[in-house]
């Protein structure tokens, strides 16, 4: 025990040199010692610093319980989804007051076409379950579905589950007559199912040593495994792939990408043991998705344009040169997808850094016809996007709408007429009212001009005064956007006076294309000086108080923490560094760890490049620790966590401890691994819950707001 806290010394990890050497650099490592977590002493150190964390944090038992009680009083905990229609069947899931994992379930059309009021209170009338993920996960701490494929005649499910976090999955069929599981010869899987039309295939894909799907695989039905066929591998290690079936069933679709090529490959769901087809192939740089539809196929491409294109070509075709364009490309307007159905096109976009849905008419010989329209949505910030559409032939498009104050939103739109009926909003109990909190668009100025669109949200009358605690959420990697959503569990900052951002950061893909290239490879560092300026920002609009922002991000957001904390630490008091890729440059060296070798294409590759070395190395946040004052920290991880490695972010808070001049006593560095998970953290919603008020009650604790406002 300190004498200055009463509590407990930080747990210290040995120290064991091992030397990198790469480009004439030798590196010493006292850390990386701590990767095998089949090693007694590294689990032996996770656990002391999980022991240590709960220490360190056993004042805040309180405000965890109440920050829980919050996030469970304002959800509806028996609930059921908006019920979707394929073929013969409407299809749902619903949640329990006090069970842990969703019921799948559905119903028989009949009689009525319309869809059917539900009474989520019980049992449907007639149900049919399909799964009970509470069964599924009886007696397991982990249990998390991979696919999820009712066949194409009803009377079969393709499921796969994984009960350890590593994303490797066993796969089941269910016969949903008798309701036995027939066939679970499969294992070791990875994402995405695809039925043969007749039933009696199963196309899968499995995963090699690096983690990364390579290889596509046939299955009969009831047959031993090992009869299975290759249908398809993958060497080049930069490409992932995916397989699935097309919207009108008529198409096993395998998808092939890496960074920045693509190539998909089509097969006759009624000829399973046939070949599959070259849709276009690929050339490096240029990207393409295919959305067959009866006779044609409709292609979201890059090749004449860098925020990409719609076209359309013969469901034949073998060729790029086969496709004409139906939406021409335009600067700063990213066409991202597009859903196919029979009368009509719905063309996911972005625009001045929002979604939005553009609807075409098709006319009876499957063209295109005129602009079509703009689906409306009346707010400043918020997100819009297709639902569940699983039917080719429909005049209906769900459509989800929601925004940083207004809960997720489910809408029939009416194709032909543009007419909007909103079928369901997420239920937020506990007398939560949208009027009683404020939205906002900010624009920061990053260092070189650019301006960086800030999404923000707070309760009504907090005022920029300069007072406000605030948190700013980041990510800005993998042209992955993070657009406005409604949270419950936010509610419990804003509640407390919290003034909640998001800072839409280049490398990201929030204003197109070329906000995410401006943010990758050798403009990485715009990243992390974008996420400081928006921090600025706040700051100097009297959002957020001087000394009480927090920061927030995972994964790659997690290395964003990284890298801010070692280029601004006195701009924050206190950050969150989920599942956080700190250690970047050492996972990118090592081309037999999951991930490695694509990611090249995403930072480049530091061990043939000299340069991108020492770029990397310029960056990464595990060796740019300062010997400054730094904020408290929290780090999570999952002890088998495919994606980022625990050894990450357990190496980053030994070195932290060991380097930084603050005061831990008073801004404490914190490590808490989920022994039992992987990337996404636990599974079931009330542990997940409990996570996150652990997680919230951290934070409001060091900013100091730990108080709910008066009304």
């Amino acid at each position: 025990m300190t004498a200055q806290t009463s509590r407990p010394a930080p747990p210290a990890a040995a120290r064991r040199d091992i030397v990198r050497s790469h480009h004439g650099e030798d590196v010493t490592d006292s850390y990386e010692w701590l990767r095998d977590k089949t090693d007694p002493e590294v689990l032996a150190h996770l656990e002391a610093e999980n022991a240590y964390t709960d220490a360190v944090t056993a004042h805040l038992e309180g405000l965890r319980g109440d920050i829980f009680a919050e996030i469970k009083g304002r959800t509806q905990e028996t609930d059921l989804s908006v019920p979707v229609r394929h073929r013969d069947w409407w299809y749902y899931t619903r949640t329990i007051e006090g069970q842990q994992y969703a019921v799948h379930g559905r119903i028989a059309v009949g009689e009525s076409p319309e869809r059917p009021e539900l009474d989520p209170a019980g049992a449907p009338e007639g149900e049919q379950v399909l799964l009970d993920g509470n069964a599924e996960a009886e007696g397991q701490e982990f249990f998390s579905l991979g696919a999820f494929d009712v066949s194409p005649a009803g009377d079969r499910l393709a499921y796969a589950v994984d009960l350890s976090g590593d994303e490797r999955f066993d796969l089941r069929i269910k016969d949903l007559t008798t309701g036995e599981v027939v066939d679970e010869s499969v294992t070791g899987i990875g994402y995405g199912t695809a039925w043969s039309a007749d039933g009696l295939h199963l196309f899968y894909t499995r995963v090699d040593d690096a983690w990364r799907p390579h290889q596509v695989w046939r299955h009969e039905i009831g047959a031993p495994a090992d009869g299975d066929v290759l249908v398809y591998q993958e060497d080049d290690e930069r490409f992932w792939m995916g397989v699935g079936t097309s919207r009108d069933d008529k198409h096993v679709v395998i998808g092939l990408g890496s960074k920045n090529t693509s190539e998909f490959r089509l097969l006759d769901a009624d000829d399973p043991t046939g070949d599959f087809r070259v849709v276009a192939p690929r050339e490096e740089g240029v990207e393409y998705e295919v959305e067959p539809a009866g006779d044609r196929l409709w292609i979201v491409h890059n090749r004449a344009h860098r925020d990409f294109e719609l076209a359309v070509a013969p469901i034949g075709a073998t060729s790029s040169e086969e496709w004409t364009t139906v939406l021409p490309g335009e600067e700063g307007v990213r066409v991202s997808g597009v859903d196919a159905f029979a009368g009509h096109l719905a063309v996911s976009l972005r625009r001045d850094g929002l979604t939005q849905v553009q609807v075409l008419p098709l006319s009876a010989d499957g063209r295109a016809i005129g602009s079509g329209y703009q689906v409306p949505v009346e707010e400043e910030v918020y997100s819009i996007e297709t639902g569940s559409n699983p039917t080719y032939e429909t005049d209906t498009l769900q459509v989800l709408v929601e925004s940083l104050v207004t809960p997720r939103s489910v809408y029939d739109l009416d194709l032909a007429s543009g007419e909007l009926t909103l079928v369901k909003q997420q239920p937020v109990l506990g007398g939560f009212d949208p009027a009683d909190y404020q939205q906002h668009r900010l624009w920061a100025t990053a260092e070189d001009g650019t301006r960086i669109p800030i999404s923000l949200v707070a309760r009504k009358g907090v005022e920029a005064d300069g007072t406000n605690p605030g948190l700013l959420y980041g990510y800005g990697s993998y042209e992955i956007s993070i657009d406005p959503y409604f949270s419950v569990a936010r509610l419990s900052y804003l509640d407390r006076g919290v003034v909640y951002a998001i800072a839409h950061i280049r490398g990201g893909g929030e204003m197109g294309r070329g906000w995410y290239e401006s943010g990758r490879m050798e403009h990485k560092r715009n990243t992390f000086t974008d996420f400081v300026a928006a921090a600025d920002h706040l700051v100097e609009t009297g959002w957020v108080a001087a000394d009480r922002l927090a920061a927030e991000g995972r994964s790659a957001g997690g290395l964003l923490m990284g890298a801010v904390l070692n280029l601004a630490p006195e701009r924050f008091r206190v950050v969150h560094a989920g599942v956080a890729f700190v250690d970047a440059l050492t996972t990118i060296l090592d081309p037999t760890l999951p991930l490695t070798v694509g990611e090249w294409e995403e930072w480049g590759n530091p061990v043939e490049s000299a340069e991108i070395y020492q770029l990397m190395r310029s960056y990464t946040p595990y060796e740019n620790i300062r010997a400054v004052d730094y904020p408290a920290i929290l780090a999570t991880t999952g002890l088998n966590d495919t994606r980022v490695f625990f050894v990450e972010p357990a190496k980053w808070v030994a070195r932290l401890r060991e380097t930084v001049t603050s005061d831990q006593a008073e801004r404490p560095i914190l490590l808490k691994t989920e022994m039992v998970a992987g990337h996404g953290g636990k599974t079931g919603r009330y542990d997940a819950w409990k996570e996150t008020a652990f997680e919230v009650a951290f934070m409001l604790d060091q900013l100091g707001a730990t108080e709910v406002l008066e009304p």
